[in-house]
């Protein structure tokens, strides 16, 4: 049931890519994380209320960085998303496990220490790995640069970059006891904040209420999403399980694909279909190599 439920998860947050998608030629990015927040809030305040959970926290500071990293992270995908075939921006925000293995190949690279025992062509598979996963990002590219779209696609891979960095803080807010629920709880707050700071300067977008019908579902699907990737890595009870319901992820990106291809009649050619598959590929490497590392890390998140 654990590979369903993330599965499921990674087809939860494809269709929120495509809610997006839509909404972003009636809204800007500012405004959609603002509602993406704040609808989020009071879902998972609910949730939260029902499991018994409190939203009282010892560690604002820790949330505080944690959601200003994401909402970063996360506004850029929308940009993304709003500018980019849905199938890329979804494969370049999935880059998040090779930047991390890029991170703990540069970690291992500065304690390393001539007669310190730790030998750096140890890391040589997260190397080849990681240069696999850029590799891929050119491929996935190089068909934007003809579309004039190559902003949008430095934008995207920064948010892989970016949900990277929100990653390891969710990891150490882990490690400290904070439960998801409490740190997601948290990260929608910001993703309001931040949102309605923003709005201030980008300005808000006029209102239709069949347009604003399509951003009540960006709220529950990340919810839902969320929920869903939670218990399919409670469910895994032994590494082998933990390890490909943390590879199933990378099935959004064939969700994605279908999407593009059937909904907004999107063009891929052989060049990206390839760096889609290799930047997967990367993906899939990078996490099972990264469980060695840390095993009990927390889910990644979208």
């Amino acid at each position: 049931m654990q590979a369903l439920w993330m599965v499921l998860a990674a087809f939860v947050f494809a269709s929120m890519g495509v809610c997006i998608k839509i909404a972003s030629a009636y809204f800007n990015s500012a405004e959609l994380v603002f509602y993406r927040g704040l609808i989020g809030m009071a879902f998972l305040a609910v949730l939260a209320r029902s499991q018994g959970v409190s939203l009282k926290t010892a560690y604002p500071g820790m949330h505080a960085w944690r959601s200003t990293i994401g909402v970063t992270s996360m506004g850029a995908w929308f940009y993304a998303i709003a500018h980019l075939p849905l199938a890329t921006a979804m494969t370049l925000n999935y880059m998040s496990s090779i930047w991390i293995a890029a991170f703990l190949v540069g970690g291992a690279l500065l304690a390393w220490r001539p007669g310190s025992g730790l030998a750096p062509l140890q890391q040589g598979p997260l190397v080849l790995t990681v240069m696999a996963g850029f590799v891929g990002v050119v491929m996935v590219l190089r068909p934007s640069l003809d579309q004039n779209e190559m902003f949008a696609g430095l934008i995207g891979l920064l948010s892989g970059l970016g949900a990277a960095f929100a990653y390891m803080q969710v990891m150490a807010l882990g490690r400290i006891g904070e439960p998801e629920a409490r740190t997601v709880f948290y990260f929608a707050v910001g993703s309001a904040a931040v949102g309605g700071v923003a709005m201030l300067i980008t300005g808000v977008s006029e209102w239709h209420w069949a347009h604003a019908g399509w951003l009540l579902p960006i709220g529950v699907l990340a919810a839902l999403g969320q929920l869903f990737m939670t218990r399919a890595y409670s469910s895994a009870k032994t590494q082998g399980a933990m390890l490909t319901v943390a590879n199933l992820q990378y099935s959004g990106i064939v969700f994605a694909a279908v999407y593009s291809l059937v909904l907004f009649g999107d063009s891929i050619s052989a060049l990206g279909w390839t760096g889609m598959a290799l930047i997967m590929a990367s993906g899939i490497a990078a996490t099972v190599l990264r469980a060695k590392a840390a095993p009990n890390a927390p889910a990644e998140e979208h």
